[in-house]
C-alpha cells in the first residue's frame, strides 16, 4: 500500500508543542483579562442553521461560508441545513434571542472559539482561526459608559500580554456621517465611498487620499476635502480634537450627537484610569460601515502598525433584530488571536513557550521507581507541574529530552542521594545544580524557577 504524504490543510495554523504552549498562554492571558472585568464565558456550536447564519449576509459573506452536510444527505440530494460559523457575532445574536428570558441584562459575555471562512489561503490569512470576543448587550438601552469600558479592557489585556507599546484608536461614526452631511455630501452611497477613502488614510497617506476624494469619481470640493483631512491630524490631544470639532460650528444633529458621545467616552476613559498616551481619537476610522452605529475602536502595536489592527470593535444599535422583537443594543471588541499570534511570531515578538511541566524527575536507578513516584507526588502537591521519566536509560539522553521538550528543571536521585536523604536539582538553562534535603526539594525548585 502506498503511503499518503502527510500535509497540513491550507489556511490553518498548526503549531509544534512549544509554539502551542505559547499560543495557549496568550489565550489564557486574554481570558483572565476578560474575567477580571466580570465577563462570563459562552460557547456556541461550531455550526449554525443556514437560516440563522445567512440571515444578515449575502454577497461576499455567503461566498465564504462552509456548508455542513452528511454523506447520506448528499446522496439523497438534500440542500445543506447547517454551516460553519464565520464569526462569533451572529451566533451571539441567536444565543441572546433564544435565551433572552434566562439572561441577566446587561449581559456581559466573552467567547474564545474558532471560526471558519472560505478565503483564499495565503500567508497570514487563515480559513480556520480563533477569535476572542467580548460584548455587553443591553435590554432596550445601554449606557455609553460601556463604550468607555471597552478601551479599559483592551488596555489591561494588552498590558498583560506585554507585546510592547500600543495605541487604542477611538472614533464615532455619527461624527463622520454628520460631518459629511453638514459639509454638503448628503448622498448616502457617496458618503460610504468617501468614508472608505478616509479609512485608508493611515495606509496610503494624506496626499493619495485627497487625490481620491477630489478626483473625477467622488468629486469632493477641495476645501471640503481639506477640512476633513485637517481634522485627522495626529499631533492633537484628545481634548484638542474635541475642541476642534466643536469649533467647526456644523449645524447637524447627527454630528452633534457623535461629538457628545465621543466626549462621554473620553471622559469615561479618564475615570477608568486609562493613561492618555494609550488612547487617541482617530477620526479616520470608518470601519464597519454597514454595522457599527456609534463608537468604533482599532488597536495598533507601536512600531508594527503594518500588521493592522490587532483588536477592533464598536457600538451597534440592535444585535438580534432578525431573531427577536426586543431591542438589544450592544458594544463589543474582538481580538483575532490566530492572526495576531502568527504576525507577532513573524516579527519576533513571541518566543516559543516551554513545556507545561516545571520539572522532570529523572530515573537513575529502576529499583528506586517508587521513590521517584513519591518525589513527583510531593512536587505536585507543592503546586509544581511534574513529569516523571518512566523509561529510564542513559542520564544524558534524559537530559537531552528535558532540554528539547523545554522542561527547565531536572531532579536526580541515585542510591547515594537516597542514603543521604537528598536529591540533586539542576536548572538546565543556567547550568546550576545543588544537592538539597528532600524536605527542601519543592522550595529549591521554586527558587530556581524564580517563584
Amino acid at each position: 500500500m502506498s503511503l499518503i504524504t502527510p500535509r497540513t490543510p491550507p489556511g490553518v495554523m498548526e503549531l509544534l508543542p512549544r509554539q502551542q504552549v505559547a499560543f495557549q498562554r496568550m489565550l489564557d492571558t486574554i481570558r483572565r483579562g476578560y474575567e477580571r472585568f466580570g465577563f462570563v464565558p459562552v460557547e456556541t456550536p461550531v455550526f449554525e442553521t443556514v437560516e440563522t447564519l445567512l440571515t444578515k449576509s449575502g454577497g461576499e459573506t455567503e461566498k465564504q461560508v462552509y456548508f455542513v452536510q452528511s454523506t447520506g444527505a448528499i446522496q439523497q440530494g438534500h440542500k445543506p441545513e447547517m454551516a460553519l460559523r464565520f464569526d462569533l457575532t451572529v451566533p451571539l445574536a441567536r444565543y441572546v434571542a433564544e435565551h433572552e428570558r434566562d439572561l441577566a441584562f446587561p449581559f456581559r459575555r466573552y467567547q474564545i472559539q474558532r471560526v471558519y471562512r472560505g478565503e483564499r489561503a495565503q500567508r497570514g490569512r487563515f480559513r480556520e482561526f480563533y477569535q476572542c470576543d467580548i460584548d455587553v448587550i443591553g435590554k432596550d438601552s445601554l449606557s455609553l459608559h460601556y463604550d468607555a469600558e471597552m478601551p479599559a479592557v483592551i488596555y489591561h489585556v494588552f498590558r498583560e500580554l506585554d507585546f510592547g507599546g500600543f495605541t487604542i484608536n477611538v472614533n464615532n461614526r455619527k461624527i463622520l456621517l454628520g460631518l459629511l452631511d453638514g459639509l454638503g455630501i448628503a448622498d448616502a452611497e457617496k458618503r460610504v465611498l468617501v468614508l472608505r477613502e478616509i479609512d485608508k488614510l493611515d495606509k496610503i497617506g494624506r496626499d493619495k487620499v485627497r487625490a481620491s476624494l477630489t478626483g473625477e469619481t467622488l468629486a469632493v470640493p477641495g476645501d471640503v476635502a481639506d477640512t476633513l483631512l485637517s481634522l485627522m491630524a495626529e499631533e492633537r490631544t484628545n481634548d484638542e480634537t474635541l475642541a476642534a470639532l466643536r469649533a467647526l460650528g456644523i449645524d447637524n444633529a447627527t454630528f452633534a450627537k457623535g461629538v457628545e458621545e465621543l466626549t462621554t467616552v473620553v471622559e469615561g476613559l479618564k475615570a477608568f484610569q486609562v493613561p492618555d498616551g494609550y488612547v487617541r481619537i482617530n477620526l479616520a476610522i470608518a470601519r464597519g460601515l454597514d454595522y457599527y452605529t456609534g463608537t468604533v475602536y482599532e488597536t495598533f502595536l507601536k512600531g508594527y502598525e503594518h500588521i493592522g489592527s490587532v483588536c477592533s470593535g464598536g457600538r451597534y444599535d440592535n444585535l438580534a433584530s432578525h431573531y427577536t422583537k426586543s431591542t438589544l443594543p450592544g458594544v463589543g471588541i474582538s481580538i483575532g488571536a490566530t492572526r495576531l499570534f502568527y504576525q507577532l511570531q513573524e516579527a519576533g515578538l513571541i518566543k516559543d513557550g516551554g513545556a507545561t511541566a516545571d520539572v522532570l524527575v529523572t530515573q537513575m536507578d529502576p529499583a528506586l521507581s517508587a521513590d521517584y513516584f513519591r518525589l513527583a507526588a510531593d512536587l505536585r502537591a507543592a503546586g509544581l507541574n511534574t513529569e516523571i521519566q518512566l523509561e529510564g536509560g542513559k542520564l544524558a539522553k534524559q537530559m537531552k529530552y528535558a532540554d528539547k521538550a523545554g522542561i527547565p528543571v531536572a531532579v536526580l536521585m541515585g542510591t547515594d542521594e537516597k542514603a543521604r536523604g537528598t536529591a540533586t536539582v539542576k536548572h538546565l538553562a543556567k547550568g546550576e545544580q545543588v544537592e538539597v534535603p528532600l524536605a527542601e526539594l519543592p522550595a529549591k525548585v521554586k527558587d530556581l524557577l524564580g517563584r
